[in-house]
């Protein structure tokens, strides 16, 4: 199995777009030493992800939400709630 993922930064409301074929392990990476150059400070939540079969389809719908604006923009929308930490 393959992740596309949205985490966000408690305090700051960063969000961050990943891919993964190990979530558990990568949202741990996030919040250690072990992360992206962007996400080396701060508690790192996840908010959303999608599951795919396929590592090449999970790869295109990560290019696309972070190449496209459009596609980033209506995802962001549509889970606006879990990126606010909101019930």
């Amino acid at each position: 199995m393959y992740y596309v993922y949205v985490i966000t930064e408690q305090e700051t409301g960063n969000r961050y777009v990943g891919f993964t074929s190990d979530l558990r392990k990568r949202i741990a990476q996030h919040n250690g030493p072990r992360g992206s150059r962007y996400t080396q400070k701060g508690k790192w939540i996840l908010a959303y992800y999608e599951a795919f079969l396929n590592k090449q389809d999970a790869l295109k719908r990560e290019k696309k939400l972070k190449q496209d604006g459009r596609s980033k923009y209506h995802l962001f929308q549509r889970i606006k709630k879990s990126l606010t930490g909101q019930k």
